[in-house]
C-alpha cells in the first residue's frame, strides 16, 4: 500500500520473486541481507512523501515514481491481472501503455 492504495497483490512467493509495482521494488530493496558479502541494488526514491490528507492527482506514487507518464499524474490506476494471483495498480501494465511502451523500445 502507498498513500491508503493497494499497489501490488500477489502470495508471498511471487511477490518477492517478481515484483511489478515501482514501490514494491523499492522497498524491496530495502531489505537488508543478513550476508555483508551479497550486496543488493538499492532503489532510491526521490523526493518528498506526500501528505496522506492532500494526496497528489492520479496515482498518488506518481511524484516519487522513477517510471511514470503524463497519465500517472491525472488518472488513478486501477488493479490488474498480471498472472493468476498477481495484481498491480499500475498505468505501465494497462493494455495500451504495455504496447506503446514495447512500440518506443522498438523504435
Amino acid at each position: 500500500m502507498y498513500l491508503g492504495r493497494v499497489v501490488e497483490i500477489a502470495d508471498k512467493h511471487q511477490l518477492f520473486q517478481n515484483p511489478s509495482h515501482p514501490y514494491t521494488k523499492a522497498l524491496l530493496s530495502a531489505i537488508p541481507i543478513a550476508n555483508p558479502k551479497v550486496k543488493r541494488e538499492r532503489v532510491i526514491l526521490q523526493g518528498d512523501l506526500p501528505s496522506p490528507a492532500n494526496p497528489p492527482a492520479g496515482c498518488t506514487f506518481h511524484p516519487r515514481c522513477p517510471v511514470a507518464n503524463e497519465s500517472c499524474k491525472v488518472k488513478v490506476p486501477v488493479l490488474h491481472d498480471l498472472s493468476i494471483g498477481h495484481q498491480v495498480s499500475c498505468h505501465l501494465f494497462e493494455k495500451e501503455d504495455m504496447n506503446k511502451n514495447k512500440d518506443e523500445k522498438v523504435g
